[in-house]
């Protein structure tokens, strides 16, 4: 059964007041080091590195009420941040969390993005440690994750890819922008498809396929958030290099035909385009690690393509 909506009623923001509100996302995500000044870590791994990213969702730009629910985009938020630590060959070891409100906005809304940080970050093994939460005109979170990348190996970055190595991904690449077409196209979605809107309001990542890959050999590394071809051209221009697609690893499978086929979309167009998946991609000099499949191979020809032609879209996400 697909969920959206958000939670209206009960106390707001205004009513509870600032201490009162974080006392309740604390509740939410208990961690023994939030509620100080700062969160003290202890470092996860002797000779490990620090790895940090983090990411911005606003309401009406990456969310809405009709396509998710507050749990998941919290969840969401986190999963995104996670895949960046994922993608440099780390692991996330804890997460903050900073909202920006309107003071009228039912306290549990706020409760239940927590929660969704909170799960998020223990099915990673981690926390969330601290935070912050003010007033504003639209619901704007901000997720940033702390990673360890232990070990002598370089991290995964879009810079390693050499001619001769094999491109490799770990996840479903299409899916998440399947699900939000069905969610935005106002028809009954059929129960079939429902793991295509799941995809979207929460993508699915195993945790520590990046550091497999890390000590399998990889040698750069990203994740799909922008859109397939977006993404791995990031790959191929920083490295230098030229990427080429197999085709016959990528074909949209049958879910994603089923779901072009109700809304007369070409289903191509969310595995080159969508986004969204955080789907890792990289490339390794020998076989593919557990966990991921090998969809094409890099070559000294600069550019992108598939089966030797251009791709059929290079369309992706544009922050502006």
């Amino acid at each position: 059964m697909i969920e959206t909506g958000f939670p209206t009623g009960g106390p707001t923001l205004r009513e509870l007041g600032e201490r009162d509100v974080i006392k309740r996302i604390r509740a939410q995500a208990p961690s023994a080091v939030n509620g100080d000044d700062a969160a003290v870590l202890a470092p996860p791994t002797p000779n490990s590195r620090v790895v940090a990213a983090t990411d911005m969702l606003v309401q009406g730009r990456h969310f809405t009420s009709d396509t998710s629910t507050p749990y998941f985009v919290g969840r969401k938020a986190a999963l995104q941040n996670f895949a960046d630590i994922e993608a440099m060959g780390a692991r996330p070891i804890a997460a903050l969390l900073a909202v920006s409100a309107h003071p009228d906005m039912p306290v549990v809304v706020m409760e239940e993005i927590a929660r969704g940080v909170g799960d998020m970050a223990s099915d990673y093994a981690c926390e969330l440690v601290g935070g912050d939460v003010t007033s504003g005109d639209e619901l704007v979170l901000s997720v940033t994750a702390i990673g360890a990348l232990g070990g002598n190996r370089p991290p995964l970055t879009l810079a390693g890819a050499r001619p001769g190595h094999r491109v490799i991904a770990h996840g479903r690449i299409g899916y998440s922008a399947a699900g939000l077409a069905l969610l935005q196209a106002g028809v009954a979605v059929p129960p079939a498809l429902e793991p295509l809107v799941a995809a979207h309001q929460v993508p699915q990542l195993t945790p520590g396929r990046g550091v497999v890959a890390r000590a399998a050999g990889a040698c750069s590394m990203t994740d799909n958030s922008d859109g397939l071809i977006r993404d791995i051209s990031q790959i191929a221009e920083v490295s230098g290099v030229g990427i080429d697609l197999a085709s016959n690893a990528l074909t949209p499978d049958a879910l994603l035909r089923e779901a072009g086929e109700l809304l007369h979309i070409d289903p191509w167009e969310w595995v080159l385009g969508g986004g969204e998946d955080h789907t890792l991609v990289g490339t390794i000099e020998g076989s593919a690690p557990v966990g991921f499949r090998s969809i094409g191979t890099v070559s000294r020809k600069q550019g992108v393509r598939i089966d030797g032609a251009e791709p059929a879209t290079a369309r992706g996400w544009e922050s502006f």
